[in-house]
């Protein structure tokens, strides 16, 4: 009986909530997570950041709005250019900086932009590519913007620690008042008539409590101010989307011509190897019988017996090699043909149920047919399992395939391993492959491609 999967098991399953899929239980702590934050060298390094920020942004906004200004008046003449395209490389320099503290003390990768090239050598070329590159107007406008943003947040944080510590340990050093200022402690108000102190036993208590409270939310409001500059660092400093996606683009072309050099090679290899070296050896054979033919016409006649069924052989091993090309039953009736027939070839007892309306793209479903095929023939090498599960269908606009098997496990995706030629592959047109396969199985593969129908 297929494995039925409702909406809410194959979410599950696929974005991996159980332990399959490398989720880690959490340590065990004595404080919780509130208690805990101004503790933790997260929240130190938070701080950190900010309060270098302050200087920093403070001497490139400086630097900035001069040079912009001078480049500005002087753009009348030649001598603004190269001011200008000095300025933006600066300011690119400035971001290698921000990046690298936003790597160190934030623990936020960020990729570096698209270097600068000019078409030609030379300053006039390198100019023109650092003034034509939009990394170099984002990292100035990084610098405009983060000034600001960095005042704001210094004193949001110095103001919160400061306070927070201060009234904490107030109970600890309040009796330097009456010792060396003459008053009974910080004064809360005053005037000609009547002046109220921080002094009693319950003023003390009051006092540290709401130092604790402050110095406990100060972590959390340190973080929440550094959202922004999470994400002015990623949307600014990074590579633009467009640039992120080229690169994607052309990895992906890299994977989709190796693959089909490696597909070209693998058919050449097989026509080699098996049906041109059986077609050889049958046309010799025919040609000695129709020697043979007269002198001895029963050996003749074993000999075109024997050619038949070579024939035979060959034309199998011909159907087989268009069967990995691209079988007909594909094309012809769709994935539920085509997955049925690989099923029933596996050497292990498969049960597939496909759960789709309509078709996907020919390209998507050719995919999907050979990442079936391919994860069914490691079930039978490999897993040494006695069943398995294919299952499919359709998510919004994404093809979704799950095969699953009760074998040894232990699958894992490794370099120039099966699974991770697989990867690549789906990879290439946008797709995701994740495996859940812990010691012991069951083994669970989900593949995700785009519907693209």
């Amino acid at each position: 009986m297929a494995t039925a999967y409702g909406p809410d098991t194959r979410d599950r399953d696929f974005h991996g909530s159980g332990p399959g899929f490398g989720a880690k239980t959490p340590a065990k702590r004595s404080l919780p997570a509130p208690l805990r934050a101004p503790l933790e060298a997260r929240a130190w390094r938070e701080l950190l950041y900010v309060l270098l920020s302050f200087p920093l942004s403070t001497a490139m906004f400086i630097f900035a709005v001069a040079m912009t200004s001078m480049s500005a008046g002087l753009l009348i003449t030649f001598i603004g250019i190269p001011i200008l395209a000095a300025g933006l490389a600066f300011c690119r320099g400035f971001g290698v900086l921000e990046r690298h503290r936003a790597r160190g003390l934030l623990r936020v990768d960020v990729a570096d932009p698209e270097r600068v090239r000019g078409k030609t050598g030379g300053p006039l070329a390198w100019m023109g590519a650092v003034l034509k590159s939009g990394a170099s107007w984002r990292h100035l406008l990084y610098t405009l913007l983060h000034f600001p943003w960095s005042v704001f947040t210094f004193t949001v944080a110095v103001t919160c620690w400061t306070y927070g510590l201060a009234a904490l340990t107030y109970p600890l050093w309040h009796w330097i008042f009456p010792v060396f200022a003459g008053t009974g402690g910080l004064q809360l108000y005053g005037d000609l008539e009547h002046k109220e102190y921080l002094d009693s036993p319950a003023e003390l208590a009051l006092t540290g409590a709401v130092g604790l409270l402050l110095v406990l939310a100060s972590p959390w409001i340190v973080r929440g101010l550094l959202t922004v500059d999470r994400l002015m660092v990623t949307g600014l400093l990074g590579p633009s989307r467009l640039a992120t996606r080229v690169s994607e683009l052309e990895s992906d072309r890299g994977v989709v011509v190796d693959t089909a050099a490696a597909d070209l090679r693998r058919i050449e290899r097989d026509l080699h190897d098996g049906a041109q070296a059986r077609l050889v050896a049958l046309a010799m054979d025919l040609g000695l019988a129709k020697e043979k033919l007269a002198e001895d016409p029963d050996a003749a006649a074993r000999m075109v017996d024997e050619a038949h069924g070579e024939v035979k052989v060959a034309l199998q091993e011909l159907r087989d090699l268009a069967r990995g090309i691209h079988p007909a039953v594909l094309t012809d009736r769709g994935l539920d043909a085509a997955l049925s027939a690989i099923a029933s070839r596996c050497t292990v007892p498969v049960t597939a149920e496909v759960d789709l309306e309509s078709r996907p793209a020919q390209a998507i479903e050719g995919i999907a047919y050979f990442t079936v095929s391919e994860l069914l023939q490691n079930v039978s090498k490999h897993a040494r399992a006695t069943r398995a599960t294919v299952d499919v269908w359709r998510a919004a606009d994404r093809l979704m395939l799950q095969v699953t098997d009760n074998g040894r496990g232990g699958a894992s995706v490794s370099p120039g391993g099966g699974l991770a030629g697989l990867t690549e592959r789906l990879d290439a047109v946008d797709g995701v492959l994740v495996v859940d396969s812990p010691a012991g199985g069951p083994t669970t593969i989900t593949a995700e491609l785009p519907w693209r129908g």
